[in-house]
């Protein structure tokens, strides 16, 4: 999941602490747990990112597959071992938590006060309303690409908005290049990487990490460089 630096001022946590289910003449069908999950954990994320896709758009919540699935949706690598991300509106935080508490899935308010999480077929699942202390916003939302993950279509960040968001979160308390660079080789082609350096390629840890992917001949260098 994107990783927020701790040098910037953090944003209004939305009110979630006090979440409580939603009522209604319908609910929604509680999502079962699997008897037997995959034997590939790769595949086990997939299935928890299907099924909670699945839960958000037959609810109506606008939001965006975010994270490393949303890197194997655009062509990445499929070795997933860590979560699903999904990134949603600030002010649809309670009401995507009543959707969850409703299909049976807990919620947890953790310490960080731009996220819920909650845990599907045994895989734990982040649902993010802010990336790199930017709140989640509707514009972003409507960039996503319709994509099929592992069969199923579902809204999955931008590849400009991906990058953005894993490299405006270097800081001098988390910089791993490592982790973003065959991000950054899996979807180079498919980036405005001019927007990416208007955003955010004054910071002086995305700026490294602009100029190691240029030395690389990953991207080309900015116009008008050496």
């Amino acid at each position: 999941m994107t990783h927020n630096g701790e040098d910037t001022a953090p944003l209004t946590r939305p009110e979630v602490t006090e979440l409580r289910l939603a009522s209604g003449p319908d609910p929604l069908t509680p999502t079962p747990e699997p008897s037997e999950l995959p034997q590939d954990r790769s595949q086990a994320i997939l299935e928890a990112t299907k099924a909670i896709g699945a839960l958000l758009k037959r609810a109506g919540h606008p939001f965006a597959l975010a994270g490393s699935v949303a890197v194997y949706a655009h062509g990445g690598s499929r070795y997933l071992q860590h979560d699903a991300d999904f990134a949603i509106l600030p002010e649809d935080a309670e009401a995507v938590a009543a959707t969850l508490r409703e299909a049976g899935l807990g919620v947890r308010t953790p310490p960080e006060d731009w996220l819920l999480k909650t845990t599907c077929h045994g895989q734990n699942i982040d649902i993010i309303f802010a990336l790199a202390h930017q709140p989640v916003t509707r514009d972003m939302l409507d960039r996503a690409h319709v994509l099929p993950v592992d069969s199923v279509l579902m809204p999955v960040l931008c590849p400009t908005d991906l990058i953005r968001s894993l490299i405006s979160a270097f800081s001098e308390h988390y910089c791993d290049f490592g982790s973003v660079l065959p991000v950054a080789r899996a979807v180079r082609e498919k980036v405005d990487w001019d927007t990416v350096r208007a955003s955010c390629g004054q910071q002086p840890m995305p700026a490294a990490f602009l100029f190691l992917l240029e030395r690389l001949n990953v991207i080309d260098p900015q116009e008008g460089q050496p």
